[in-house]
Protein backbone atom coordinates (compact mmCIF):
# COMPACT_ATOMS: atom_id res chain seq x y z
CA UNK A 1 0.00 0.00 0.00
CA UNK A 2 1.42 3.38 -0.96
CA UNK A 3 2.09 5.78 1.87
CA UNK A 4 1.32 9.44 1.84
CA UNK A 5 3.21 11.93 3.94
CA UNK A 6 2.16 15.56 3.85
CA UNK A 7 4.48 18.21 5.16
CA UNK A 8 3.55 21.83 5.39
CA UNK A 9 6.34 24.24 6.28
CA UNK A 10 5.56 27.87 6.95
CA UNK A 11 8.26 30.26 7.91
CA UNK A 12 7.38 33.32 9.91
CA UNK A 13 3.77 32.24 10.51
CA UNK A 14 2.07 34.30 13.14
CA UNK A 15 -0.34 31.56 14.29
CA UNK A 16 -0.88 27.85 14.11
CA UNK A 17 -4.25 26.39 13.19
CA UNK A 18 -5.09 26.34 16.89
CA UNK A 19 -4.63 30.07 17.12
CA UNK A 20 -1.49 29.81 19.25
CA UNK A 21 1.47 32.00 18.29
CA UNK A 22 4.55 30.39 16.82
CA UNK A 23 7.85 31.74 15.64
CA UNK A 24 9.24 28.70 13.87
CA UNK A 25 8.21 26.37 11.06
CA UNK A 26 5.14 24.16 11.51
CA UNK A 27 5.40 20.59 10.29
CA UNK A 28 2.35 18.34 10.00
CA UNK A 29 3.02 14.66 9.29
CA UNK A 30 0.32 12.14 8.43
CA UNK A 31 1.14 8.55 9.39
CA UNK A 32 1.21 5.92 6.69
CA UNK A 33 -2.03 4.08 6.06
CA UNK A 34 -0.37 0.73 6.65
CA UNK A 35 0.96 1.87 10.02
CA UNK A 36 -2.48 3.22 10.89
CA UNK A 37 -4.05 -0.13 9.98
CA UNK A 38 -1.58 -2.04 12.15
CA UNK A 39 -2.16 0.34 15.04
CA UNK A 40 -5.93 0.03 14.68
CA UNK A 41 -5.67 -3.78 14.54
CA UNK A 42 -3.54 -3.75 17.70
CA UNK A 43 -6.02 -1.53 19.54
CA UNK A 44 -8.86 -3.82 18.45
CA UNK A 45 -7.38 -6.51 20.67
CA UNK A 46 -8.28 -4.40 23.69
CA UNK A 47 -11.12 -2.11 22.70
CA UNK A 48 -14.09 -3.21 20.64
CA UNK A 49 -17.38 -1.53 19.94
CA UNK A 50 -20.12 -4.08 20.43
CA UNK A 51 -23.11 -3.51 18.20
CA UNK A 52 -26.50 -3.77 19.91
CA UNK A 53 -28.32 -7.03 19.21
CA UNK A 54 -32.04 -7.59 19.13
CA UNK A 55 -31.88 -11.35 19.59
CA UNK A 56 -29.69 -13.93 21.36
CA UNK A 57 -26.76 -15.15 19.28
CA UNK A 58 -28.05 -18.71 19.67
CA UNK A 59 -31.18 -17.71 17.70
CA UNK A 60 -29.16 -15.90 15.05
CA UNK A 61 -26.53 -18.61 14.52
CA UNK A 62 -28.33 -21.94 15.12
CA UNK A 63 -30.33 -23.86 12.55
CA UNK A 64 -33.96 -22.79 12.33
CA UNK A 65 -35.32 -25.95 10.70
CA UNK A 66 -34.62 -28.21 13.69
CA UNK A 67 -34.28 -27.98 17.43
CA UNK A 68 -31.27 -30.20 17.97
CA UNK A 69 -29.26 -29.93 21.15
CA UNK A 70 -25.82 -31.53 21.51
CA UNK A 71 -23.94 -32.67 24.57
CA UNK A 72 -20.19 -33.19 24.54
CA UNK A 73 -18.58 -35.15 27.36
CA UNK A 74 -14.90 -35.19 28.32
CA UNK A 75 -13.89 -38.10 30.57
CA UNK A 76 -10.36 -38.24 31.96
CA UNK A 77 -9.71 -41.91 32.68
CA UNK A 78 -7.20 -43.52 35.02
CA UNK A 79 -4.43 -44.77 32.71
CA UNK A 80 -4.64 -48.33 34.00
CA UNK A 81 -8.43 -48.38 33.42
CA UNK A 82 -8.62 -47.11 29.84
CA UNK A 83 -9.13 -50.51 28.17
CA UNK A 84 -11.80 -51.52 30.70
CA UNK A 85 -13.50 -48.13 30.31
CA UNK A 86 -13.63 -48.49 26.52
CA UNK A 87 -15.10 -51.99 26.83
CA UNK A 88 -17.73 -50.73 29.26
CA UNK A 89 -18.75 -47.91 26.89
CA UNK A 90 -18.91 -50.28 23.92
CA UNK A 91 -21.25 -52.56 25.84
CA UNK A 92 -23.72 -49.88 26.99
CA UNK A 93 -23.73 -46.72 24.85
CA UNK A 94 -24.79 -48.34 21.52
CA UNK A 95 -27.88 -49.82 23.18
CA UNK A 96 -29.07 -46.35 24.19
CA UNK A 97 -28.32 -45.05 20.70
CA UNK A 98 -30.36 -47.85 19.09
CA UNK A 99 -33.37 -47.67 21.45
CA UNK A 100 -36.17 -45.62 19.88
CA UNK A 101 -37.54 -44.90 23.36
CA UNK A 102 -34.70 -42.43 23.84
CA UNK A 103 -34.84 -39.30 21.63
CA UNK A 104 -31.05 -39.15 21.40
CA UNK A 105 -28.28 -40.37 19.15
CA UNK A 106 -24.63 -41.10 19.74
CA UNK A 107 -22.91 -38.96 17.09
CA UNK A 108 -19.39 -40.15 17.88
CA UNK A 109 -17.19 -41.52 20.62
CA UNK A 110 -13.39 -41.29 20.66
CA UNK A 111 -10.17 -41.64 22.59
CA UNK A 112 -7.75 -38.73 22.46
CA UNK A 113 -4.55 -39.64 20.64
CA UNK A 114 -2.73 -36.30 20.77
CA UNK A 115 -3.73 -33.67 23.30
CA UNK A 116 -4.96 -34.71 26.74
CA UNK A 117 -3.95 -38.32 27.23
CA UNK A 118 -6.17 -41.13 28.56
CA UNK A 119 -9.27 -39.14 27.68
CA UNK A 120 -12.57 -40.17 26.12
CA UNK A 121 -14.84 -37.78 24.23
CA UNK A 122 -18.52 -38.52 23.55
CA UNK A 123 -20.87 -36.41 21.42
CA UNK A 124 -24.64 -36.89 21.72
CA UNK A 125 -27.50 -35.31 19.77
CA UNK A 126 -30.96 -34.72 21.30
CA UNK A 127 -33.66 -34.23 18.67
CA UNK A 128 -36.20 -31.97 20.32
CA UNK A 129 -33.87 -29.76 22.34
CA UNK A 130 -34.07 -29.40 26.09
CA UNK A 131 -37.32 -31.39 26.51
CA UNK A 132 -35.64 -34.34 24.76
CA UNK A 133 -32.60 -34.03 27.03
CA UNK A 134 -34.82 -34.01 30.12
CA UNK A 135 -36.79 -37.02 28.87
CA UNK A 136 -33.61 -39.03 28.26
CA UNK A 137 -32.16 -38.16 31.66
CA UNK A 138 -35.36 -39.19 33.45
CA UNK A 139 -35.57 -42.50 31.57
CA UNK A 140 -31.90 -43.33 32.16
CA UNK A 141 -32.41 -43.00 35.91
CA UNK A 142 -34.85 -45.88 35.62
CA UNK A 143 -32.50 -47.94 33.43
CA UNK A 144 -30.68 -50.43 35.66
CA UNK A 145 -28.05 -51.29 33.03
CA UNK A 146 -27.17 -47.62 32.63
CA UNK A 147 -27.05 -46.99 36.38
CA UNK A 148 -24.74 -49.98 36.82
CA UNK A 149 -22.61 -48.61 33.97
CA UNK A 150 -22.43 -45.19 35.62
CA UNK A 151 -21.43 -46.65 38.99
CA UNK A 152 -18.70 -48.79 37.42
CA UNK A 153 -17.54 -45.90 35.26
CA UNK A 154 -17.13 -43.70 38.32
CA UNK A 155 -14.44 -46.02 39.66
CA UNK A 156 -12.37 -45.52 36.49
CA UNK A 157 -12.47 -41.74 36.12
CA UNK A 158 -10.17 -39.02 37.41
CA UNK A 159 -12.51 -36.21 36.34
CA UNK A 160 -15.26 -35.42 33.86
CA UNK A 161 -17.00 -32.38 32.42
CA UNK A 162 -19.60 -31.63 29.77
CA UNK A 163 -21.14 -28.85 27.73
CA UNK A 164 -24.49 -28.33 26.02
CA UNK A 165 -24.08 -27.07 22.46
CA UNK A 166 -26.01 -25.74 19.49
CA UNK A 167 -25.02 -26.38 15.90
CA UNK A 168 -23.98 -23.54 13.57
CA UNK A 169 -26.51 -23.14 10.77
CA UNK A 170 -23.82 -23.03 8.06
CA UNK A 171 -22.23 -26.38 9.00
CA UNK A 172 -23.55 -29.71 7.81
CA UNK A 173 -25.19 -31.91 10.39
CA UNK A 174 -22.79 -34.68 11.48
CA UNK A 175 -23.74 -37.98 9.88
CA UNK A 176 -22.12 -41.42 10.15
CA UNK A 177 -19.18 -41.85 7.82
CA UNK A 178 -17.05 -44.87 6.93
CA UNK A 179 -13.45 -45.14 8.05
CA UNK A 180 -10.82 -45.44 8.96
CA UNK A 181 -10.41 -41.76 9.86
CA UNK A 182 -8.75 -39.68 12.49
CA UNK A 183 -10.70 -36.76 13.89
CA UNK A 184 -9.55 -33.35 15.02
CA UNK A 185 -11.56 -31.41 17.58
CA UNK A 186 -10.44 -27.78 17.53
CA UNK A 187 -11.83 -25.83 20.48
CA UNK A 188 -11.80 -22.04 20.69
CA UNK A 189 -12.52 -19.88 23.72
CA UNK A 190 -13.76 -16.59 22.26
CA UNK A 191 -13.80 -13.15 23.78
CA UNK A 192 -17.29 -12.44 25.17
CA UNK A 193 -19.44 -10.59 22.66
CA UNK A 194 -17.66 -11.89 19.53
CA UNK A 195 -19.74 -14.96 18.64
CA UNK A 196 -21.75 -13.17 15.91
CA UNK A 197 -18.55 -11.86 14.36
CA UNK A 198 -17.03 -15.35 14.42
CA UNK A 199 -20.13 -16.79 12.76
CA UNK A 200 -20.11 -14.16 10.02
CA UNK A 201 -16.55 -15.00 8.99
CA UNK A 202 -16.95 -18.78 9.26
CA UNK A 203 -20.16 -18.78 7.25
CA UNK A 204 -17.92 -17.84 4.31
CA UNK A 205 -14.86 -19.82 5.42
CA UNK A 206 -16.66 -23.16 5.61
CA UNK A 207 -17.10 -23.12 1.83
CA UNK A 208 -13.32 -23.08 1.51
CA UNK A 209 -12.91 -26.00 3.93
CA UNK A 210 -15.58 -28.28 2.44
CA UNK A 211 -13.75 -29.15 -0.76
CA UNK A 212 -12.15 -32.31 0.66
CA UNK A 213 -15.23 -33.19 2.75
CA UNK A 214 -13.19 -32.82 5.93
CA UNK A 215 -15.76 -30.68 7.77
CA UNK A 216 -17.88 -32.81 10.14
CA UNK A 217 -19.63 -30.37 12.49
CA UNK A 218 -19.45 -26.95 14.09
CA UNK A 219 -20.93 -26.10 17.49
CA UNK A 220 -21.10 -23.30 20.05
CA UNK A 221 -21.74 -23.65 23.77
CA UNK A 222 -24.98 -22.90 25.60
CA UNK A 223 -24.21 -24.31 29.06
CA UNK A 224 -20.78 -25.00 30.52
CA UNK A 225 -17.84 -22.87 29.42
CA UNK A 226 -19.55 -20.08 27.50
CA UNK A 227 -18.35 -18.51 24.25
CA UNK A 228 -16.72 -21.81 23.36
CA UNK A 229 -16.68 -23.04 19.76
CA UNK A 230 -15.89 -26.61 18.66
CA UNK A 231 -15.02 -27.50 15.06
CA UNK A 232 -14.85 -31.21 14.25
CA UNK A 233 -12.83 -32.38 11.22
CA UNK A 234 -12.11 -35.80 9.69
CA UNK A 235 -8.92 -36.84 7.87
CA UNK A 236 -7.50 -40.11 6.61
CA UNK A 237 -4.29 -39.63 8.57
CA UNK A 238 -1.98 -36.93 9.94
CA UNK A 239 -0.30 -36.34 6.57
CA UNK A 240 -3.70 -35.87 4.94
CA UNK A 241 -4.54 -33.35 7.63
CA UNK A 242 -1.38 -31.35 6.95
CA UNK A 243 -1.89 -31.42 3.17
CA UNK A 244 -5.53 -30.35 3.46
CA UNK A 245 -4.79 -27.49 5.84
CA UNK A 246 -1.91 -26.25 3.72
CA UNK A 247 -4.09 -26.33 0.60
CA UNK A 248 -6.60 -23.99 2.27
CA UNK A 249 -4.00 -21.20 2.19
CA UNK A 250 -3.96 -21.39 -1.60
CA UNK A 251 -7.66 -20.58 -1.81
CA UNK A 252 -8.91 -17.05 -2.04
CA UNK A 253 -10.30 -15.65 1.20
CA UNK A 254 -8.76 -18.07 3.71
CA UNK A 255 -5.98 -15.70 4.75
CA UNK A 256 -8.54 -12.97 5.40
CA UNK A 257 -10.63 -15.25 7.61
CA UNK A 258 -7.59 -16.13 9.72
CA UNK A 259 -6.48 -12.49 9.92
CA UNK A 260 -9.82 -11.26 11.25
CA UNK A 261 -10.77 -14.19 13.52
CA UNK A 262 -7.49 -14.61 15.42
CA UNK A 263 -8.11 -11.42 17.50
CA UNK A 264 -11.45 -12.89 18.62
CA UNK A 265 -9.78 -15.88 20.34
CA UNK A 266 -8.68 -15.97 23.97
CA UNK A 267 -7.52 -19.59 23.98
CA UNK A 268 -7.53 -22.53 21.58
CA UNK A 269 -6.57 -26.18 21.61
CA UNK A 270 -6.53 -29.15 19.27
CA UNK A 271 -7.23 -32.82 19.98
CA UNK A 272 -6.48 -35.63 17.55
CA UNK A 273 -8.91 -38.45 18.30
CA UNK A 274 -9.33 -42.09 17.31
CA UNK A 275 -12.89 -43.48 17.07
CA UNK A 276 -13.92 -46.26 19.40
CA UNK A 277 -15.11 -49.48 17.76
CA UNK A 278 -18.80 -48.62 18.09
CA UNK A 279 -18.59 -44.96 17.05
CA UNK A 280 -20.97 -44.01 14.19
CA UNK A 281 -18.22 -41.67 12.97
CA UNK A 282 -15.58 -44.22 11.95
Amino acid sequence: MATRVLQRVGKGLKQTTTGLPTNGPVTVTLRSLSAFREDSWFKSLFVRKVDPRKDAHSHLLAKKEDNNLYKIQFHNVKPECLDAYNKLCEDVLPSIHADSEYPCELVGTWNTWYGEQDQAVHLWRYRGGYPALTEVMNKLRQNKAFMDYRNERGKMLLSRRNQLLREFSFWNEPVPRPGPNIYELRSYQLRPGTMIEWGNYWARAIEIRQQNHEAVGGFFSQIGNLYTVHHLWAYKDLQSREDTRNAAWQREGWDEVVYYTVPLIQHMESRIMIPMKTSPLK
